[in-house]
């Protein structure tokens, strides 16, 4: 349901006049309840966090960051989480393909009580557009990114578009 959900509110928010930057995009979908952070601020040796990949397994499966952590967003328990990260001190940092999805489940997140949750700016497509590696399922880097379906893959700049 989640799924359809996200897949009507972006076909009826690319319908029309097409949306020049992802710094539009998120203006116009996100409510920044989440902050965000930068890929370059995310890839610095100090910035130590904890990585919670909010896309679905076949997205995850094709490329993800290192070290993330799926949970996914239709299939998201928090209960999951909570097991997984007990510290509600923990810096954790969330991201999807653009940074909508990855911004609900980090408000989420936010609700249940953790106090150092950011958003990653742009997602995993901004990750990779700045050069940044992923990695598959096996752990090698790829330059393969899940688009989520055709209608996302125009905010991917850099990498092969995989959508199915």
């Amino acid at each position: 349901m989640k799924r359809l959900l996200i897949y009507i509110f972006v076909l009826i928010s690319t319908s029309g006049i097409a949306q020049k930057s992802i710094a539009k995009l998120l203006e116009k979908h996100n409510t920044n309840s989440v902050p965000y952070i930068s890929p370059q601020e995310l890839a610095m040796p100090k910035t130590k966090a904890i990585l919670l990949d909010t896309r679905e397994v076949k997205e995850y499966n094709t490329s993800h960051i290192k070290d993330a952590i799926h949970v996914g967003f239709e299939a998201f328990k928090l209960d999951k989480v909570k097991k997984i990260i007990p510290n509600k001190n923990a810096k954790i940092v969330v991201y999807c393909s653009v940074g909508i999805r990855s911004e609900i489940i980090g408000d989420s997140l936010k609700k249940a009580g953790y106090k150092h949750v950011e958003n990653l700016y742009g997602g995993i497509f901004e990750w990779k557009s700045n050069d940044f590696p992923v990695y598959n399922k096996a752990e090698k880097e790829t330059d393969s990114i899940h688009t989520f379906d055709k209608v996302w893959s125009k905010w991917l700049k850099k990498g092969i578009k995989v959508y199915e």
